[in-house]
């Protein structure tokens, strides 16, 4: 962590503990704020394949989302998904290889992110997002995405016709929501529960649902599609402990590919990988 991160969490850290003194609800608002903001934005410079794609977009709750297009007139289609505080652009590699492959490709920046506006963005919004792209570009055949696209993807997907011919593959997904804020919170050393209680509520409160049905393991009792789930053991952003628990419920779609070494983000950028998912897709 570089020393001017580190200071930001020290002072953030610092806000919070003077804050909870005074409101439970106050600090839980200014936590969740800051749990969906992706303060650390990908660099926006693009890589050479952009060059060629068809710009697209539309209006998602107000906001402008863009996203590119491949080869239009392919009947195959492919939606790639980017992760917290990512863009498209990063995915640069499986969109050349696609392309190559004779697959339409979709990739947008999801709202806060990239080239779409916005400053914060949850779950369910960038769940939306997925479920307006299909509307407007689909069917889609093939879904690849990678960490906060993943969770997305998934609870996307149990609302989205499709069977066991739709090919999805999840890079290091968030697996659970609540691991994420557990984690989020040891992060800015929040410890009272009451806060957790009143952040548990803000979420309940925009979306109808508790914290903990955002999550995979639950969507995937109606997700029919062949998955290709890749995870490290030494993930330190979504831990593997999170994808074993689903492993453990034994679905036969789903193959999983368990690497060591490569993290949280240098797993999409590993060339043995990238020939694993293109060879699945």
């Amino acid at each position: 962590m570089k020393l001017k991160q580190k200071l930001a969490i020290t002072y953030i850290r610092t806000k919070f503990k003077i804050l909870s003194f005074v409101s439970n609800r106050k600090t839980a608002a200014l936590a969740f704020q800051l749990f969906c903001t992706p303060y650390l934005k990908s660099d926006s410079k693009k890589p050479a394949v952009f060059a060629s794609a068809e710009l697209l977009n539309f209006t998602l709750n107000g906001l402008n989302v863009q996203g590119y297009r491949w080869n239009k007139d392919k009947a195959k289609k492919i939606l790639i998904l980017h992760g917290f505080g990512s863009a498209a652009h990063n995915f640069y590699s499986y969109m050349t290889a696609m392309i190559t492959k004779g697959y339409q490709v979709l990739a947008f920046d999801a709202p806060a992110h990239g080239n779409s506006e916005g400053k914060t963005i949850n779950a369910m919004e960038y769940c939306q997002m997925i479920e307006k792209v299909i509307e407007l570009y689909g069917p889609i055949n093939s879904f690849l995405a990678h960490s906060f696209g993943g969770i997305a993807l998934s609870l996307a997907m149990e609302k989205t016709i499709h069977d066991e011919n739709t090919k999805i593959v999840f890079i290091a997904p968030a697996t659970e929501t609540t691991t994420a804020i557990d984690s989020a919170f040891a992060l800015l050393k929040i410890k009272d529960l009451n806060v957790r209680k009143a952040f548990d509520k803000i979420i309940f409160d925009k979306g109808g649902k508790p914290t903990e049905w955002y999550s995979i393991k639950r969507a995937m009792k109606k997700i029919k599609a062949s998955i290709l789930w890749i995870h490290d053991e030494e993930d330190n952003i979504t831990p593997l402990k999170d994808a074993l628990r689903v492993k453990e419920e034994g679905y036969q779609n789903i193959e999983f590919v368990i690497t060591k070494g490569l993290g949280h983000r240098k797993i999409y950028r590993d060339t043995t990988i990238q020939k694993k998912i293109v060879e699945f897709l």
